[in-house]
């Protein structure tokens, strides 16, 4: 493993936002404002894993909360300690937080491993404690920002906002920035591993940070990296997995570089937002545009040729940062379906009627052939696809040993255009398909996406096609 993979490890599970994010993770803020159920039922399904439990005990919050809320005993808390560092450490000796794995294997063996230690009666009380802490982060607002007003998730699916916000769609892959509610710039992004899921609900940005420092984790399983734990690894260090920029969201998030084009579109990170070194750079000159931040040209090549010195610019305004799940989405008049990434059983007839009923459509207005090909994407995408039946086939009697034989023949034919069908599937993230009554309707498309490799295309919207 190379120095940048056993820097972006060791981020994974600590309060460092996996990946290399933040050091600690504190107290969530209470919200005023309830959560819309649209997104209350979204959150409820985060994963959470062993690594994603150790990362939150890397907070004193966590673990005080386990002892008054859930009255665990230093015994029991002990014990969840020591298996969830023990599933890092064996996912890094075996490189296994590379894999794609999958999120519910990820999230099953969780379960089975906590249950063992608390019994069954606490185990929802500590998952959805965990759940709480991972996905509201810490707030920690300076002076100016403390005087806005609390910002809110956006109610609904597919929600277009009509302020100056940042919305990651994980399972698309894409992160697009709003000023005043207009789309100014898209962004494929690479997003956590399933063992190390991106958070989901409202973050939110205040700074830049140019040429960050980083700090290991106090971990059983750093004691055999390069690094020690609490030693500050300097910006600009080959051992500093963070890249030139990284743009806080919450404890234990970030938005940051240090990533290979390679690992843009797919899972890249241990909890992050992953973007190439160009890509974050631009990003930051975005951001600060969104947010009325002075910062030119001139001052940020000034901050990145300094590689080892780091500059903190406030941004002028908070922007939310909304960190959705949605895998059902109607586009610019198209429904684009994307592939359950984290094993969230959202690929539903039922969320698909509720994101139609959003934009004023009606599912069941659709002609029979366009329901077929949307039930059938919506299947394909899915976490756990269900095989399409098929039709048993009406047998002359007098002709019965010559049909069997063709039938066996066509049967196998059959089956080997499915086992293509279903490799094709797998790889595919997602279905596109047009939908004559959704025309105008629906979240916008892509603006000036960057994909990482450099080239920007205004307006991109894939071609529609079928499951």
């Amino acid at each position: 493993m190379n120095p940048i993979s056993k820097c972006a490890l060791i981020i994974m599970a600590l309060g460092l936002s996996l990946s290399g994010c933040e050091s600690r993770i504190e107290t969530p803020r209470a919200t005023a404002t309830p959560t819309p159920a649209s997104v209350t039922a979204t959150e409820n399904a985060v994963p959470i894993t062993l690594p994603v439990l150790d990362a939150l005990f890397a907070g004193a919050a966590f673990k005080a909360d386990l002892k008054s809320k859930l009255q665990l005993t230093d015994e029991q808390i002990a014990a969840l300690r020591k298996i969830s560092s023990e599933a890092v450490t064996k996912l890094r000796t075996s490189n296994a937080e590379q894999q794609t794995g999958s999120a519910e294997a990820a999230r099953q063996n969780a379960t089975d491993a906590i249950r063992g230690v608390i019994g069954p009666d606490k185990l929802e009380q500590l998952l959805a404690l965990a759940r709480d802490h991972w996905n509201k982060g810490s707030e920690e607002l300076d002076g100016a920002a403390a005087k806005d007003a609390e910002p809110t998730m956006l109610p609904g699916p597919n929600a277009v906002p009509r302020d100056t916000r940042i919305v990651v769609n994980i399972p698309a892959f894409r992160m697009d920035v709003f000023a005043k509610g207009s789309l100014i710039k898209s962004y494929k992004i690479g997003i956590g591993y399933p063992e190390f899921p991106l958070p989901q609900g409202l973050r939110k940005a205040q700074q830049i940070i140019f040429n960050p420092t980083w700090t290991p984790p106090d971990s059983p399983w750093v004691d055999s990296m390069n690094v020690t734990a609490g030693q500050v690894i300097e910006a600009g260090s080959k051992q500093n997995p963070l890249g030139p920029i990284k743009i806080p969201i919450g404890a234990p998030s970030l938005i940051h570089g240090g990533k290979a084009l390679a690992k843009i579109g797919t899972f890249a990170s241990h909890g992050c937002v992953g973007m190439t070194n160009a890509q974050v750079k631009d990003f930051a000159k975005v951001l600060a545009q969104a947010s009325q931040t002075e910062l030119s040209e001139e001052t940020m090549s000034a901050y990145l040729k300094k590689r080892t010195k780091t500059r903190v610019v406030k941004l002028s305004q908070l922007v939310p940062v909304e960190l959705r799940y949605e895998t059902i989405v109607i586009e610019d008049g198209r429904l684009h379906i994307y592939r359950d990434v984290y094993d969230q059983r959202t690929n539903t007839e039922e969320n698909l009627r509720a994101v139609f009923a959003t934009h004023g459509a009606v599912f069941d207005n659709l002609g029979e052939e366009e329901k077929t090909q949307v039930l059938e994407a919506l299947n394909s995408m899915s976490a756990h696809p269900k095989k399409r039946a098929k039709p048993s086939p009406t047998l002359n009697p007098t002709k019965a040993p010559q049909l069997d034989s063709a039938r066996k023949a066509g049967d196998a034919s059959d089956r080997k255009a499915e086992a293509e069908r279903q490799k094709k599937l797998r790889s595919q993230k997602e279905i596109v398909i047009e939908i004559v009554g959704l025309a105008g309707k629906g979240y916008p498309g892509p603006v000036n996406l960057d994909s990482g490799a450099g080239t920007q295309v205004s307006a991109v919207t894939p071609p529609p096609n079928k499951p």
